[in-house]
């Protein structure tokens, strides 16, 4: 064929997504690092996957409305580095795209380099070796390739090929890739992408087949107890504004209508013609028939909460959305919003003058929409976000971009909950926002994270042994030890981090830690260090201990 019109792009799409579902474990599997919390292929898997349903159900011939559509629902549903630099791609797609309702082999050349530059641009330190290496040296060489009246699926082709070339030599720019005998996971995870698209183009069809011990975990993030009304639905629904009722119609209307219901966890979020509802209640058809005087219904999903709670604990997964409230604030000068997973983490935030926590963090990160949801909830006219991981930092940001035109987001690069523990301990509500910032920006810069984590696979990083299921030591980014004991792996770690000038350990233990453990550490630290030791049952997942040094 000629050219791609809209129509076929939009099969290209979603035959990429099923074939990146459908793959995203060995995706995860590339992780560098032997933790648990390799997610790559979720998170580019949860991100192209929004991306694709927001233009799954359209009719449209023309690309550039296909890829527009599609690049909203990327930018919204992006979740970890990964994610957001997945979205930008397309953006940059999208962007060439401009002006057309189809494309040659030469214009879609242009579109997939520009994809790159796009993306480049999004990264404040481009790192070659990776995802950006990948669609940078591919789209050069196809740009070079195609040529007026090319076939589409001979160009195209030839874009896979070099993509593949390239991907294979990433370890050759990137040391530890080439130590560990691993290829760039974003890479490879975006090369399954255009394999979907490749296929769309040869006419196959790509079933979605269902992961066993699938990390992808839509359905974990809003559960939440609702006290001793039991948990209620999970009702989420996509309505099409009445043209009539499009110019009177206000978000903040019906979600005041929504709040008036058994019920809570609610988000609005319209974009153009169409409105997102997401809410928590007992009464699923009371909010349906509130939603339904604006238009029609494009979607709807209705989950029993009680029944996923009951498989979730099956499963020993966790952790749930965590909120400062149910009701309505007002509107306040300056709130902060913070990712955590864990309880008692949770909790921690809450009292440190946290006015939300976004369920996050290892193995679960959450998406820009996820994000800009919190922002909406707080109601503040400037708003603070702590990622606390510094695979979310990157999609942060993109929230507070979708935003910019709305509410004053700052992001501060907190990579560590015991980064952001101590920003949120800085931040005071009666100076002005950019003496907070100033402050919660210095005290990140003032503490050393440690953490204590088990490996998921046999390797060797600098020279460290790593034997799977073993616990391993981490002092900031340096895996320093792998042990049988987990007490052993947090001696090593605390040795690591605690010096003479140190004043304060914060000890924030996991979901697997017991009472004896915790006091066999007690007594390690009162006899080794005279730093002053806190410690804090977080209840966080994945990781034993997580240590802060001040």
């Amino acid at each position: 064929m000629k050219f791609v019109d809209g129509k076929l792009f939009k099969d290209m799409v979603v035959t990429g997504a099923i074939v990146l579902h459908n793959n995203h474990p060995e995706i995860d599997a590339l992780n560098v690092f032997p933790v648990p919390d390799g997610d790559t292929g979720t998170n580019m898997s949860l991100t192209f996957s929004a991306g694709a349903t927001e233009i799954e159900n359209m009719e449209s011939t023309d690309i550039y409305e296909v890829a527009k559509k599609l690049s909203k629902g990327l930018l919204m549903g992006a979740r970890g580095n990964s994610g957001v630099i997945l979205s930008q791609i397309f953006r940059g797609i999208s962007m060439a795209f401009e002006g057309q309702t189809k494309v040659d082999a030469v214009g879609l050349a242009k579109a997939l380099q520009n994809g790159a530059k796009v993306a480049y641009k999004a990264v404040m330190r481009p790192v070659e070796g990776t995802i950006l290496t990948v669609i940078r040296e591919a789209g050069e060489e196809v740009v070079k390739y195609a040529k007026k009246d090319m076939e589409i699926e001979d160009v195209f082709s030839y874009f896979v090929k070099a993509a593949e070339d390239s991907l294979e030599r990433t370890p050759e720019l990137l040391p530890v890739l080439k130590e560990v005998g691993v290829v760039d996971s974003g890479g490879a995870g975006l090369l399954l992408v255009f394999t979907g698209f490749m296929a769309a183009l040869a006419g196959e069809e790509i079933k979605r087949v269902e992961i066993n011990g699938s990390s992808q975990k839509e359905a974990l993030v809003d559960v939440e107890s609702d006290g001793e009304e039991g948990y209620g639905y999970c009702t989420e629904f996509i309505v099409r504004l009445d043209p009539a009722k499009m110019k009177a119609f206000k978000e903040e209307r019906l979600r005041n209508e929504l709040e008036r219901l058994p019920g809570n966890s609610i988000v609005v979020v319209q974009d153009e013609d169409i409105v997102k509802v997401h809410v928590h209640t007992l009464k699923p058809g009371n909010a349906l028939n509130t939603a339904q005087r604006y238009g029609e219904f494009v979607k709807l999903k209705i989950e029993n909460m009680q029944e996923q709670h009951n498989s979730i604990l099956e499963a020993n997964e966790a952790t749930p959305i965590a909120k400062s409230s149910a009701s309505p604030q007002p509107e306040k000068e300056v709130a902060v919003i913070s990712v955590a997973a864990g309880d008692g983490i949770k909790d921690m935030f809450l009292e440190l003058h946290c006015d939300y926590v976004v369920s996050g963090g290892q193995t679960m990160n959450p998406s820009a929409e996820d994000i800009v949801a919190a922002v909406r909830e707080v109601n503040a006219k400037h708003v603070i976000i702590l990622p606390n991981n510094s695979n979310i930092v990157m999609t942060a940001q993109q929230a507070a971009i979708i935003l910019e035109d709305e509410i004053d987001v700052q992001v501060i690069p907190s990579k560590t909950i015991p980064q952001g523990l101590s920003a949120c301990i800085m931040f005071n509500p009666e100076v002005s926002l950019e003496d907070n910032l100033d402050e919660m920006k210095d005290a990140i810069a003032n503490v050393k994270t440690g953490q204590v984590t088990f490996a998921i696979k046999d390797t060797n990083i600098d020279g460290v042994d790593i034997k799977a299921n073993q616990y391993m030591a981490l002092c900031e980014k340096e895996i320093t030890a792998c042990v049988p004991s987990k007490i052993d792996a947090l001696k090593e770690t605390l040795n690591g981090l605690v010096d003479d000038d140190s004043e304060i350990i914060t000890l924030i233990c996991g979901d697997d830690v017991t009472k004896e453990e915790v006091e066999e550490v007690e007594s390690y630290v009162e006899d080794n260090f005279e730093a002053e030791l806190e410690v804090v049952d977080g209840k966080q997942p994945v990781y034993s201990f997580i240590v802060g040094v001040e």
